[in-house]
Order: structure tokens, then sequence, then C-alpha cells
């Protein structure tokens, strides 16, 4: 008889047990009875029924594979900080044997598209998944923690979420965003704003936090006018600064922007406008982006070095796929300022 010639319903009658027994046997559910899941194995061997997975993965064997699931509704292509963290994860898996499945989900609210994810981790084909890009709290991602698959998380703060089978790596992005406002001040800066990121993201009001809490250090006045909303990408910064332009109003003399590719949309727009940077206007980025040093003016900017935490991640993921953990595991990764050509002293 051919896989197409059989179900689990047949499988189910054929081995005389139930048809979620089956599919507790299947997915290697640990409360089966050994002798029944032997009995059901048995059957599946016999009639070469593999639904959705592997052999390997029907004899309770890892598929040797991680999910990498990145958020992001633009063209990754494009934006050289997604691909260097696509291809770090690639390439520290492949050091450890794993293969790496990679998907771009678009939009959370696809009902749809987000069941296609959480059809990857109950059919087993992934031992354990990375997010990236995900909001702070992701519902999805939390079932999937919650049913007990290895998941790990860049960027976020869930306090009294502290499962096992929960990886968590973290930007100290609170005191990055205060070596930026700190250096700007040292530069003479008194009149500086500051382009958010994604709030909905821990990285976007973390690193918020930390530009109001150095600005509140040098006794500095936030100004409501010059603080304006954004994303992690270069259109959100070009839109930003747009808009402020338009207000013909007084600017700031200094700007931090929640990551380079802000920056970059920042300077675009000024440029446009006339405007020279750091002549008329000071712009200090995060993340050192591989384009930073050079662009033009070379951006100044707070540097996170993610090749080294990419490593870490898959390290400690690779770690829980294997050998299972007790508990928790958290890290921070530190940041170093770059100073470049994007300030001048005022």
């Amino acid at each position: 008889m051919k896989k197409t010639e059989i179900n689990s319903v047949e499988i189910a009658k054929l081995a005389g047990v139930s048809r979620s027994t089956v599919s507790r046997v299947i997915n290697n559910y640990p409360n089966v009875p050994a002798k029944t899941r032997e009995k059901v194995m048995k059957v599946i061997q016999q009639y070469n029924y593999f639904p959705n997975m592997s052999a390997q993965v029907l004899a309770g064997k890892k598929t040797r594979t991680i999910g990498l699931f990145m958020v992001d509704a633009g063209h990754v292509s494009t934006d050289a900080i997604s691909n260097m963290l696509i291809s770090s994860v690639i390439e520290h898996a492949s050091t450890r044997g794993y293969y790496v499945l990679t998907h771009i989900i678009r939009d959370v609210r696809d009902v749809a598209g987000i069941e296609r994810v959480r059809e990857i981790f109950y059919q087993r084909r992934v031992d354990g998944g990375v997010f990236i890009g995900t909001d702070n709290h992701e519902p999805f991602v939390e079932e999937l923690i919650a049913e007990g698959f290895i998941v790990a998380v860049v960027d976020q703060d869930l306090p009294g979420r502290s499962e096992p089978n929960r990886i968590v790596f973290n930007i100290e992005n609170e005191l990055g965003a205060m070596k930026a406002v700190d250096y700007l001040v040292s530069l003479n800066h008194r009149n500086i704003g500051a382009i958010n990121g994604n709030m909905k993201r821990f990285a976007g009001p973390a690193k918020y936090q930390g530009f109001l809490q150095a600005m509140h250090k040098h006794a500095l006045n936030v100004r409501e006018s010059w603080i304006m909303s954004g994303d992690f990408n270069e259109s959100s910064g070009y839109r930003a600064m747009l808009a402020l332009l338009k207000t013909n109003s007084e600017l700031p003399t200094a700007i931090f922007t929640a990551n380079d590719s802000v920056a970059f949309g920042a300077i675009r727009a000024l440029q446009e406008h006339d405007m020279k940077v750091p002549d008329d206007i000071s712009i200090i980025g995060f993340d050192d982006h591989v384009l930073s040093a050079r662009f033009q003016p070379a951006l100044t900017t707070v540097r996170v070095d993610f090749r080294a935490m990419i490593e870490k991640l898959i390290t400690a993921l690779v770690r829980v796929i294997e050998h299972g953990t007790g508990e928790f595991t958290k890290s921070t990764v530190g940041t170093t300022l770059i100073v470049r050509e994007s300030c001048r002293r005022v």
C-alpha cells in the first residue's frame, strides 16, 4: 500500500488505538505507553506513513534544524543588518551541525501566515526557533513557549517569564542611548531631539528611556516637538525628519536616532533640504550598520556586536536542544561608542 492510500484514521484502526493516540505517537508526546507506541510505530513503518515529517523525527530523533523567523514588513534583502543576522545564524548553526529553516513574517496579524509558523513547530520540523523583530509581547510566540517548544528571542523583557525553554538575548539599549546623549553633551549640545524606533518592541522604549535618563542627568529640557515617532528602518527616519522640517520651528542642534537605518533616512531628508550634517545639525545612530563607516558623512554611532551575540545565542539554543536546562537563559550584549564625522562641537 502506498503512502497516499492510507491516513491516520486507518493507521489507528490497524493498530487498534484511537486517532488521537496515533497523533501523540507521531508528534513524539511522552504520555504514550511504550507498548502502545511500539504497536503504532510498527504499523506506521509497515505502510511507510510519514505525514509531514522525516523518519528521524518519527524515531524520536532531532531534526538538527533551527527555525529562524524574522518579523519585517519591508525588504529584508536590501537591509544590511537583517542580512548579517541571517547569515550569522546560518554560519553558527552550520558549525554545530544544524540546518536553518528561514521564514520572513510580514504581518503578525495574518492569521493564516502565523498558523503556518505554528505548524512548523507542531510538525516537529525544527528542534527550536529564533525570533527576531517581534513585539516585546508576541502572543503566538508566547503560545509556543507555553507549549514547551524551545524558543530564543532577540530583545525581550517580560518580568516573571522565566521558563527553561525560553532563551532571551538583549542589547544594552538604555545604556547605549545614554552613551549617545552623553557624547552629544560633551560636544556642548543642549538642544537634543530623538527619532524613536518601534515602541511595541523592547528596544524602542528601552532606547527612549535611556535618552530620557541621560537628558535628566544633564538637566536638559526634553521638547515634545523634537521627539519623533519612527520605526527601525530608513523610510521612518526620512518621514520623521521631513515632518520636523515642515514645522518651520526651531530645530535641535543634534538628534539621537533609534538605529543607523533611521539615521540614514533622517540625513537624506536633511540633504534634500540643503542642510548639512554635521554643519547644520548633528546626527548619531545606534547599531553600527555595515555601511555606517562608508556613509557620507561617516556616521557616529553606538556599536552592537551582533555577530558575537548571535554566536552566543545559537550556542545557548543548541545546548538547550541537546541537553536541556533547568533554568531560564538570559544574556545581555554590551555597546561601544564609535566616533566618526556626523557630530560636531557647538
